[in-house]
């Protein structure tokens, strides 16, 4: 079973001006591909050819003699998310029942949002900046690389890739001001 680049739910020039067609093209149409591309490779003929992405991804996880598979199943799943965390016109306020656990377990939603930002902003080198859930209380997770919140038994709310190919045609180095445009304009509650 190979698996395939999923289709985008939305097309690429829907979340300009915030994200550039160029962008989504590059970073979905060769930096994903690639992912999903080197996993079907490093799996044909294995165990891990007839499994689910996410049990690649548990079977493969801190194991250094599989980190080549780990990293692209990871990284295919994580884009995978990344896309479905945004919409066209996103941004703004999560529905109430999400908007009532984060002030439960932010404080507030500005609290939510400040941490939210910085762990985007001080992700070292390339990365993630998550809302994740677990034992119903959320919380805010950065990762490094390929890391994924689904190794760790957590459950992702939704993501930011700080990856440089995420922003940095539309953004250069300014890392914060796409983190501003993602919280205000993209982001899929």
């Amino acid at each position: 079973m190979a698996f395939e680049l999923p289709a985008l739910p939305y097309q690429t020039n829907a979340l300009e001006p915030y994200m550039s067609e160029k962008t989504l093209g590059f970073h979905y149409g060769k930096h994903h591909k690639a992912y999903v591309d080197n996993l079907n490779k490093f799996i044909e003929n294995t165990v891990f050819a007839k499994m689910p992405l996410e049990q690649i991804i548990s079977e493969t996880f801190g194991k250094p003699e599989y980190t080549p598979i780990f990293n692209n199943a990871a990284q295919t799943w994580n884009h995978t998310f990344f896309w479905n965390s945004m919409k066209p016109a996103g941004g703004g306020l999560p529905c109430d029942e999400l908007l009532r656990k984060i002030e439960r377990d932010f404080g507030s939603f500005d609290k939510f949002r400040e941490e939210f930002k910085n762990a985007a902003a001080s992700q070292f080198g390339s990365g993630w900046a998550w809302l994740v859930e677990k034992d119903d209380k959320l919380s805010v997770l950065k990762t490094s690389n390929a890391d994924t919140p689904i190794a760790h038994g957590l459950k992702p709310i939704v993501v930011i890739d700080v990856w440089e190919h995420a922003y940095y045609l539309d953004y250069q180095n300014l890392r914060a001001n796409f983190i501003d445009a993602y919280l205000g304009h993209l982001v899929k509650w």
